[in-house]
């Protein structure tokens, strides 16, 4: 395998919609930056929390596992936010609709890098 798909890749992770950019589709890009960002930090101004990988292994449930490397899907705006402190509220009425829209900001970014994976070995235009 050459090193296109590879890079496409980790720029996607790490920035939603940078595989898409650096691959040449800059409307998807721009569209799919905004999607997971946008849904990220709405999930955060609701009141939603973060699953964390710590908190995860700490309580041993498998579940808090997967929602965890979920939520790490999102790239580098979960570092940064998990970086920021603690979120959300569980008193908020918010509180659940905000997990989930950082958890589903996180699954959707790791389709993306799949996505730029087959674009860039040219199994999908």
């Amino acid at each position: 395998m050459n090193k296109r798909p590879i890079v496409a890749m980790i720029l996607a992770y790490l920035v939603p919609g940078a595989g898409h950019f650096y691959l040449g589709y800059r409307a998807r890009a721009a569209v799919f930056f905004a999607l997971v960002v946008i849904l990220f930090t709405l999930g955060l101004a609701i009141d939603g929390s973060l699953y964390t990988l710590m908190d995860s292994l700490n309580t041993g449930a498998l579940l808090k596992l997967l929602a965890s490397l979920g939520s790490i899907g999102a790239g580098l705006i979960y570092f940064i936010a998990a970086a920021m402190g603690p979120h959300g509220d569980v008193r908020s009425i918010t509180f659940e609709y905000g997990t989930t829209f950082t958890l589903t900001a996180g699954l959707m970014n790791l389709l993306l890098v799949l996505d730029c994976f087959d674009l860039a070995v040219g199994r999908k235009e």
